[in-house]
């Protein structure tokens, strides 16, 4: 039986995956978040139709995979995404877009949400 959100085309999802501190050494990172907070995270901000649990493995074995991810991806960080989610397609690109934005604005080191 389908899932609600299924029949309703609401079945894309952002997420956002924590990533080792040691991504925020890399110079197009650095560039990307001027005024990073140091103390907080460095985070990869995605959009899928696929589950983020299934993306972040796909990531994770090099599979359409972002660099830093399969490099240095750690874990999901659901508390900042899961409320987000499901939601139609273009709403999860513009979702991806404003994540990223909103994540830097409060200290993140941030990657991907293009």
């Amino acid at each position: 039986m389908a899932r609600a959100e299924d029949r309703t085309g609401f079945h894309h999802n952002v997420y956002v995956i924590l990533l080792d501190a040691k991504a925020a050494k890399h110079p197009s990172v650095l560039r990307a978040n001027p005024k990073r907070d140091p103390s907080k995270p460095c985070v990869y901000v995605g959009m899928s139709g696929l589950p983020p649990e299934h993306r972040f493995e796909n990531h994770k074995h090099g599979y359409k995979a972002a660099w830093v991810v399969e490099k240095y991806g750690v874990q999901l960080l659901p508390e900042l995404y899961e409320h987000l989610n499901p939601m139609p397609y273009d709403a999860a690109m513009q979702m991806e877009m404003d994540l990223a934005e909103d994540l830097r604005r409060e200290g993140y080191t941030v990657t991907g949400g293009h």
